[in-house]
């Protein structure tokens, strides 16, 4: 997964239970009701500046403040992880600013990044210029005001980190792209060998305990799908069953500065939000992944020396495209679809076997691409989840030039060289984009409702816009899209419906299966 990290912000949304009348189900733990889940950004409007009779809006100063060295930023991170919360540390400056462009101070801070000034963009009008690559720079930027050490990635400075004008950035991105075309014929028979085994782990722990995690299943088989670019099983090598604890190490390495572990801000604050933990305490495991790949990607690496770069480099950045943006996209989002989902109940999974088992019908009873088409309900509860809760909430850059940005209500000018940040998730909750814009509208882009798909931003770009080497969109977005759209047909291929309790997790949410009512017709 493209730009921002995966794991740099996991949405922390306030969420609103509301009664669900449905009606009763043939599932097999009737005593669990889990009602549809909405996501709130703020319980009240804010105000708008009113435009000028000439119809243009008003050049406004960006609102704001920074405080104090050192202190204002401090307080600023506090705030964040502690004492408001994510959502609402942006959500309460909207409403004093009066305002979703302003000035505030970004985490890490002191004394990790030299310069936490940005400025924030809230909704779905100024935020897009993130993805204008003409108007600013993203170098280095893939975590934000401060990147994580090359000692984490083989001493190199990987495809995420370099902006498109960098010499190796379109070598690397068509490694990429290369990739993921040798084997696109293998994706859709993969996901399915190591989905089914994730169906059948919770299946047996459904059985023996009542209840089933998904989570750790979910990441065992999102990693073992990496077979389908390699054709290698990772339980099969010297990797086994490690690789997803492996990466989740390596990724807290290099993420610790901006991600809160549910300790004690007195133990947080001096340590992880302070100093980087050292690169050479998962030296061994970034070793192991890495021959792993190295041993599997073979011609891959050897296209990339005809372009010049190096098999360590290759492997390194196909390393980190398959660990850090698929996997870890995978990780956070297949959980987010099954919390979607299952909330929103028995009518809308009725609605979604009927139409994925008739196209499949339809098509000889296999899955293909040609059938998927055929499954407009299906493909947008998937555009419904990336836009409600995208897998990748965050994104920088900064300007290259003096800019005029817009939100709905006025414009601000930018100075070049000043970082833009933009939290997507609000973004893509505009309510002056979208309708009943913090529910899950499961049939939202269906038929006339595709023209919003513009609006759908998870991948660092639009949705209706595809990547290149000349962009910072994410290479393997169409992939994202893929994956999980195969989910959501595997899912009820075998299933009439299911239930689940939501909780909390460092990592977004956990997800537990409650019941799992087999396919009936």
């Amino acid at each position: 997964m493209a730009a921002a990290s995966y794991l740099s912000a996991f949405p922390t949304l306030q969420f609103h239970i509301r009664p669900n009348k449905k009606s009763p189900s043939k599932l097999s733990n009737p005593g669990f009701s889990n009602p549809p889940i909405y996501a709130s950004i703020s319980e009240t409007k804010p105000s708008t500046v009113t435009p000028s009779k000439s119809g243009k809006l008003p050049l406004l100063p960006v609102p704001g403040s920074y405080g104090l060295p050192v202190i204002g930023p401090i307080n600023d991170r506090i705030d964040y992880f502690y004492n408001q919360g994510r959502d609402e540390f942006f959500k309460s400056r909207v409403q004093k600013y009066q305002s979703t462009v302003y000035r505030v101070n970004m985490p890490p801070g002191p004394f990790i990044a030299s310069d936490p000034h940005v400025v924030v963009l809230l909704d779905g009008k100024s935020f897009p210029v993130l993805f204008d690559v003409t108007k600013v720079e993203k170098k280095d930027l893939f975590t934000g005001t401060y990147m994580p050490s090359t000692d984490l990635t083989g001493g190199y400075r990987i495809l995420s980190y370099l902006d498109p004008s960098e010499p190796n950035h379109a070598k690397l991105k068509s490694i990429i792209f290369s990739l993921l075309k040798s084997r696109r014929d293998h994706v859709i028979p993969e996901f399915h060998s190591s989905f089914t085994e994730l169906f059948e782990t919770l299946e047996k722990n459904l059985e023996d305990k009542g209840k089933a995690g998904y989570n750790d299943p979910n990441d065992q088989a999102s990693f073992n799908f990496a077979r389908a670019f390699f054709g290698a099983n990772p339980p099969d090598t010297k990797l086994g069953l490690d690789g997803p604890k492996l990466i989740g190490k390596w990724v807290l390495f290099q993420l610790s500065p901006i991600l809160t572990l549910g300790l004690p801000k007195v133990v947080e604050e001096p340590t992880i939000h302070s100093y980087r933990l050292p690169p050479f305490l998962v030296k061994s495991d970034c070793k192991r992944l890495y021959d792993f790949f190295y041993a599997s990607a073979g011609s891959i690496l050897s296209d990339a020396e005809n372009l010049g770069i190096s098999r360590e480099e290759a492997c390194h950045n196909i390393l980190f495209a398959i660990c850090f943006n698929s996997f870890g996209g995978l990780k956070i989002l297949f959980p987010s679809m099954m919390k979607w989902i299952g909330s929103a109940g028995v009518k809308l999974h009725t609605q979604l076997a009927q139409e994925i088992r008739s196209a499949i019908k339809s098509s000889g009873g296999e899955v293909t691409m040609a059938a998927m088409e055929q499954m407009p309900l299906m493909k947008s509860v998937v555009y419904e989840a990336l836009r409600i809760e995208p897998p990748v909430p965050t994104q920088y850059g900064k300007a290259k030039k003096d800019l005029i940005i817009e939100s709905h209500d006025a414009a601000f000018e930018i100075k070049e060289g000043e970082m833009l940040f933009g939290y997507q998730p609000f973004a893509t909750k505009d309510p002056k984009i979208f309708d009943r814009a913090e529910e899950f509208v499961a049939d939202r882009f269906v038929g006339d409702g595709e023209k919003l798909l513009k609006h759908v931003l998870w991948s660092n770009g639009h949705e209706t816009e595809n990547p290149s080497v000349s962009n910072k969109q994410c290479a393997g977005k169409d992939f994202i899209v893929l994956a999980s759209r195969l989910l959501v047909v595997e899912l009820f291929r075998r299933y009439d419906s299911f239930e689940i309790e939501v909780g909390k997790s460092a990592l977004g949410v956990a997800v537990t299966v409650t019941s799992l009512t087999r396919a009936s017709f």
